[in-house]
């Protein structure tokens, strides 16, 4: 079985404007097969989940079928996926429940190297309970989260861990295993953010040890929203609040109102998608899954050498982040040339490599690059070394 980007590049629609896109890390392109499974379902009868009308056995058929297909795509048990409109949804939810059981004299651990979406949520209910925020730094010469820095924060007062899975602007991937060990050594909860780990790498939630993971379909080829996973058993404990006659039952309890059942068909899709990406593929959905994103791993990582090793040759480049484990995501700036400048310029050429802070602020500060942050430039399955060579052209081609 062989990674063939050609043949996945012929199911992206977008890829049709000519633009190369390096902007997978804030959303990608989607397959044509998702945008038809949102339109199917948006014409099909539909209406709120039962057994009675063929509507209403519609919905429900879909909302079991995209529970299904997320326990395949990272492992875990469907009655514990819940769906959200984005993971800082849903993280604002999870940590309003959790903080409910804490106090004075509790303390949450986050680290510098999050996505705010990992951070603030968890900071300001720990600030509502009274509680103590923990941070673990990151070494900014290397972009590398240490394990050491961790365990340095965490202690038997220790209620909650929370952890990105991959930086979203430097790529580096924390040894998360070892830092939920040391999270439930002390018996505390372990959340991982994985919106930036999931499109690049396989993933088991059960071989991680995550109590909560969140993820984004729409950063792996699906359309908008969020997702987190967790054991049903926790979340049983999990007393959130709700509307007096919505059910009870979980994972329903933590999904607010109507679900949108087209949205939901449509990560299901692309999840089908992802476990068809290698051709003459077998096996169940989830052995195809972990198969294709073992072949998208190695794929991008070829070609993310060659684009790093070609970007660092650039005069005036500077690149932030190299840890030894990293997505292929590269973060950088070029001397005298503000970020938002390059951006611009390379969008002139049909470049798309935007400039921010990209949410992560803590670490853009600490990088020493304050709220403008630098260009990012992200791989994805449809990314090719083409690609790369206009991007690489078109850094040196700025003019000031």
């Amino acid at each position: 079985m062989t990674f063939n980007v050609e043949r996945i590049r012929n199911e992206f629609p977008a890829l049709l404007s000519g633009v190369a896109h390096f902007d997978g890390p804030g959303g990608s392109q989607v397959p044509t097969s998702v945008a038809q499974a949102v339109a199917q379902t948006l014409m099909s009868p539909i209406s709120n989940r039962g057994v009675v009308t063929q509507s209403e056995k519609n919905a429900e058929a879909i909302v079991l079928a995209f529970r299904s297909a997320v326990a395949d795509l990272v492992d875990c048990d469907p009655r514990g996926v819940i769906y959200g409109r984005s993971w800082t949804q849903l993280s604002y939810d999870i940590s309003r429940a959790l903080a409910k059981g804490w106090g004075p004299g509790d303390e949450i651990v986050v680290s510098r190297l999050e996505h705010d979406s990992n951070l603030r949520p968890w900071i300001q209910a720990a600030e509502s309970a009274g509680a103590m925020v923990r941070w673990a730094e990151m070494d900014t010469s290397t972009g590398e989260l240490p394990l050491a820095s961790v365990q340095a924060v965490i202690s038997s007062k220790t209620k909650l861990v929370a952890v990105t899975g991959a930086s979203n602007i430097l790529g580096t991937r924390p040894d998360i295993k070892a830092i939920g060990e040391a999270a439930h050594a002390v018996g505390a909860l372990f959340v991982v953010d994985g919106v930036h780990l999931t499109p690049h790498a396989p993933i088991s939630v059960k071989e991680i040890g995550a109590d909560f993971f969140g993820f984004s379909p729409y950063k792996l080829l699906g359309p908008h929203c969020g997702v987190v996973v967790a054991d049903p058993a926790l979340l049983q404990k999990v007393k959130n609040d709700k509307l007096l006659p919505s059910t009870m039952e979980v994972p329903e309890r933590f999904e607010f109102g109507t679900l949108p059942y087209e949205i939901m068909a449509g990560v299901t899709a692309a999840i089908d998608f992802v476990a068809d990406m290698l051709e003459q593929s077998s096996g169940t959905r989830r052995e195809r899954i972990v198969a294709s994103m073992t072949a998208v791993e190695e794929y991008e990582a070829e070609l993310f050498e060659y684009m790093e090793s070609e970007i660092k040759k650039l005069p005036g480049v500077t690149t932030y982040g190299h840890a030894l484990h990293r997505t292929p995501t590269i973060y950088f700036n070029v001397d005298g040339v503000e970020p938002a400048a390059m951006y611009r310029h390379l969008a002139t050429l049909k470049v798309n490599a935007p400039a921010s802070n990209f949410y992560s602020i803590e670490a853009s500060r600490a990088l020493g690059l304050g709220d403008a942050g630098a260009v990012r430039a992200g791989l994805a399955p449809y990314s090719t070394k083409s690609e790369i060579d206009r991007l690489i052209a078109g850094i040196n081609s700025f003019k000031a």
